[in-house]
């Protein structure tokens, strides 16, 4: 790609990220969850350095990348996730995605199938029903309050924006993830607010999809580093 070519995309992005960089090889990059930051990713980083280009991004309106006037979506998370791609000629990559993280890597990999080598859902989710009840419903009162709020509140609408990820996004049927060409590895944790049915459907859903729960909640990856580095590894060296 050339510089003009380069310049071309960082004038259409509204937003630069901010990101950590790793390693040598092939690119792996890290999408963390809602309302986190590339920190997130702190048992991953220096493992997968060893192996891999890692580079652990921040999300827009997350961690140091700035909101930028585009819209707060998963799909616009996606395209921003293109224009990183293309500002540093990255033609493929291994994504890892975990919770928001992941659903954003999902549809990449939907929209831009070329641009993905391997695939990691962690904590993925389709829609809202995915979600245990118990955990979505506190989502969608504090997302209702903000949004009464928001037009007097920074802070409040900032809540509506992030909540509004959990309540309003992905939506995605499953029968569009027969469109993922890459090879996927499924996971989520033994008590992850994700429902089991609901992480098993997205694996059905995946041509040739692996699946593997590992035992811990939502913030496995975090909270329980070497078991979930260790499948994570095996799945993209197989």
């Amino acid at each position: 790609m050339s510089i003009f070519a380069v310049n071309q995309i960082l004038d259409v992005m509204d937003i630069e990220h901010f990101f950590i960089e790793k390693g040598q090889g092939e690119v792996l990059i890290l999408l963390h969850g809602n309302g986190e930051n590339s920190d997130y990713f702190q048992g991953q980083i220096n493992e997968f350095a060893r192996y891999y280009h890692v580079f652990a991004i921040d999300t827009r309106g997350h961690g140091k990348t700035p909101r930028g006037n585009a819209p707060f979506t998963i799909r616009q998370f996606a395209d921003d996730l293109l224009g990183f791609m293309d500002a540093r000629q990255i033609g493929k990559a291994h994504l890892l995605g975990f919770s928001d993280g992941g659903n954003i890597a999902m549809i990449f990999a939907m929209r831009y199938p070329d641009r993905v080598a391997r695939l990691i859902l962690d904590g993925a989710n389709l829609d809202a029903k995915g979600v245990k009840r118990t955990v979505q419903i506190p989502i969608e009162i504090g997302y209702r309050i903000a949004r009464i709020f928001a037009g007097k509140s920074k802070s409040a609408r900032r809540n509506a924006e992030m909540l509004g990820l959990m309540v309003n996004d992905p939506n995605v049927l499953p029968e569009e993830l027969a469109g993922i060409q890459a090879k996927t590895l499924v996971m989520a944790g033994t008590k992850d607010m994700i429902k089991e049915e609901h992480t098993r459907l997205i694996a059905d859903s995946i041509p040739n999809a692996q699946l593997v729960i590992i035992e811990g909640d939502h913030f496995v990856a975090n909270k329980c580093p070497q078991a979930f580095n260790k499948v994570v590894l095996e799945f993209l060296q197989s």
